[in-house]
């Protein structure tokens, strides 16, 4: 695989042309669009999506909201911490660590990181550090969370 660079992305038409390969497109996608077409923002570099490029087109991709420590229920002590979303590559480039790149990246920004398991993806969280929080049905509201912690944080119910 050799080095791969994982960027930020940028807010623009071409990024959201390319987001359309990807399956998980949906609201926060199309949200974006409406944004552009107002001009509200352009070339936003406060974007929450990082990527990987390769044959010059985005393969690889994933969300990272930076969450108020005000609102953290997980960890210990209390703080700002990464929930990632929609970490997805296209089909053609599974299995050759791309998705480990993504999360490595965000786990290099020193921050707790909450997601959610789906697709089965169970398997690939674990390999990757998380450890599933003990459920709560108010905190967790019927979602599957999996969380990382940089070494000086611990988990609120662990």
């Amino acid at each position: 695989m050799g080095d791969v660079k994982v960027e930020r992305l940028k807010i623009n038409y071409k990024t959201l042309e390319e987001f359309q390969k990807f399956r998980e497109y949906g609201l926060e996608e199309l949200s974006m669009l409406d944004d552009l077409r107002q001009n509200i923002i352009e070339n936003d570099s406060d974007s929450p999506f990082y990527g990987i490029y390769a044959d010059n087109q985005l393969i690889a991709r994933m969300s990272l909201y930076r969450i108020d420590g005000k609102y953290d229920r997980y960890f210990h002590p209390p703080q700002d911490y990464f929930e990632l979303w929609k970490l997805e590559v296209l089909p053609k480039y599974r299995n050759q660590d791309y998705g480990t790149a993504l999360v490595n990246h965000a786990k290099n920004m020193g921050l707790p990181i909450k997601t959610n398991s789906r697709c089965r993806a169970d398997e690939f969280w674990l390999k990757m550090g998380f450890r599933p929080v003990k459920y709560n049905p108010i905190r967790d509201r019927g979602e599957n969370p999996y969380v990382w912690t940089p070494e000086s944080v611990s988990l609120v119910d662990a």
